[in-house]
Order: structure tokens, then sequence, then C-alpha cells
């Protein structure tokens, strides 16, 4: 078997290749759905992804193990000037591991952003959003707390989300040791769930919002019903299937999926949360509930800044170093967060 280093040059080498090309390797031509155009890297990996076992069909600790090699092959270098140490933070039952990434020209006027990774609630470490979280400390010149909340099916609902809680707690009291001026909350895919419905908690037991929310991808309504959800429903590397053995592992059998606490989207009073940045994939189930989530903050007043990548797929966040349309998209993302610091900061 080729080491990692070894698959990581075969894989950059043959998404290297022209789209045409790609297209070709990957079946046929270009994917067309829901008025967008697939990136054709992504097609690519696509393609080769339906070789193997679906993730439906393995049990937890076989796919933790497959996203770790996956993801590995995809991700970023770190950022230059992005220094990163381990630390343990109180998580909901206890102390959990987090990283803390310091950028060299940091803002003391920007906050210290809490990250929650992707996964479903069942999958992901640290390391998913590694580059990633030194990318968003680099370009937003502020520091970033990434928290390795606990997983299902050993931690159910409500586990993670109440880990991430508490380590946001910890940030509010503790950001000023780190050179930050207050705090952000901020997460991908599960991890945007657990960021929204956060800033909701915040408002119901009357604490202070937090200077930002960023929303990647993010699941809003777990018992969504929505279009994307057809239209996408074989999408890579997340799809329906996927979605409800993700669920199936992390819901609880007493748990209602509509609840507000697992579906933030259904939540009516949004008036007096904190200003948004939201960014989906077009090629994702969850597109139109990030897209909804952003229409009803807006609504309801909050400041929204919203961006919808229509060629890129969800799980772009660790795709930075192998899909230049990923990369691309998220120091855009970065971008908007430190554009909103700053507004923030002006108030």
């Amino acid at each position: 078997m080729a080491s990692a280093a070894a698959q990581r040059l075969i894989v950059r080498t043959l998404l290297s290749l022209p789209a045409p090309l790609l297209r070709l390797m990957s079946g046929g031509g270009a994917v067309y759905k829901g008025g967008r155009t697939l990136d054709p890297r992504l097609q690519f990996l696509a393609a080769q992804a339906r070789k193997g076992p679906a993730m439906e069909t393995l049990a937890p600790d076989e796919a933790r193990r497959g996203e770790t090699a996956a993801l590995g092959a995809l991700a970023g270098e770190l950022e230059p000037g992005v220094r990163w140490e381990p630390l343990s933070v109180p998580g909901a039952a206890g102390d959990i591991a987090a990283r803390l990434y310091r950028p060299q020209d940091q803002n003391p006027s920007a906050p210290l952003m809490v990250w929650a990774h992707m996964g479903g609630g069942v999958i992901g470490t640290l390391d998913t959003n590694h580059c990633f979280c030194s990318l968003l400390a680099r370009i937003t010149r502020a520091p970033v707390l990434s928290v390795d909340y606990r997983l299902a099916p050993e931690h159910r609902f409500p586990a993670g989300l109440e880990d991430v809680l508490a380590a946001y707690r910890w940030a509010r009291d503790h950001g000023t040791s780190y050179g930050a001026s207050g705090v952000a909350i901020g997460g991908d895919s599960m991890g945007g769930n657990f960021a929204a419905i956060i800033c909701q908690e915040l408002k119901r037991t009357g604490e202070p919002q937090p200077r930002l929310q960023l929303l990647i991808y993010p699941c809003t309504d777990v018992a969504s019903q929505s279009q994307s959800m057809t239209t996408y429903a074989d999408a890579f590397p997340l799809n329906r299937a996927m979605m409800e053995w993700f669920m199936g592992h992390y819901l609880g059998p007493d748990d209602d999926p509509a609840a507000v606490r697992l579906s933030p989207l259904r939540e009516v009073d949004l008036a007096g949360l904190a200003p948004a940045v939201i960014a989906t994939a077009g090629f994702d189930p969850l597109v139109d509930q990030g897209e909804a989530y952003a229409k009803a903050l807006d609504k309801a007043g909050v400041t929204v800044r919203y961006r919808c990548y229509d060629s890129l797929s969800h799980a772009f966040t660790a795709f930075t170093g192998a899909i230049p349309a990923a990369d691309a998209a998220c120091r855009e993302i970065a971008a908007l967060v430190r554009g909103l610091y700053e507004e923030t900061a002006q108030t």
C-alpha cells in the first residue's frame, strides 16, 4: 500500500489533469443538476468513491478511519505565519482536547472563534479542519479554537453540542489571555448546526451573543424534506443515505428531529442573534437549509453575508489542497469573516 505522502502526490497529480480528461475518466460529460455544474475534480473524486464501500454500510470506527485517509490526501498546507498549540478545555462532562491557532499579526480587536468540525456528529477529529483553521486564523488575523467534542453513537445528542457550548463559555471567559477581544462561534456541517443552535441557546439563557457566527454548509433542519434533499440525494461526499446514517447514530430513540436544539431553522424568533457569515455548496443535500437559514436571519433583522459556491460539494473546507475552487471559496469566506469582525469592532 502506498504511503500517505505517495497517495497525496498521486491524487494531486491526477486532479491537475485538464477538465475534459477528468470528465472522460469519470465516465462521461459534465454533471449538471439543479441548474449547477459540478467541478470536474469533484466529479472525478465522486467516480472514484463509488468504487469503494458506501459510508452508510460501515461501522462508525470504519467510517472514521476512512475519513482520516481520504482527507489526508485532499487537505491543504498549514498557512504561513500561523502557530498552533494543543489545549485542554472544559467540556460538558470533563476536559476535552482542543487546538488553538494564532496568527503572527493578530488583530487585538478581533475575537477568538470557537470552531466545531464537520462529521454528522459521528466522525471527524481535530485534523478534519486543521488546515482550514490555520487559513481562517491568518486571513481574519484572529485566534481560532478548534474543539474535539464527543461523538455518537458512543455519546449521542446532545453531548457534542453541550461540549462545544461549554468550550464557548470557557473561551468567552479566557479569550483575553490569548489577545482576543470577545468571542465568535463557527463550524461546518454538524459544526455549523452546533454554532447556530448555540447562538439561539445563548439568547434563551439571556447571555450575550457572539461577535459573529460562521456557518459553512450547515445542517439547520434535521427533519428537512427540501428540494435539495432530492435533487442532490446521490451527491458526493454527502448524500441522503449518509444523512440518515449519521442521524441514526446521533439521535436517541426519544429525540424529536424537529426540536429547535436539533433543527435551528425551526426556531420562530431569530431576532437579536449574532451577525452571520453563511456559506453553502451547490452540490449538497443541505444547500437549501443553509440558504433558508440565511434568509430567515435576514428577515429577522440579523446582518448576514451569504454565499453559495455552486460548483462545489459538501466538505469543501477539507479539500483546499486538491480543489482550487475550494481553496478560493475558503479564502473568500475568511475575508467575509474578517470584514464583519472589523465592522463589529467599530460599533
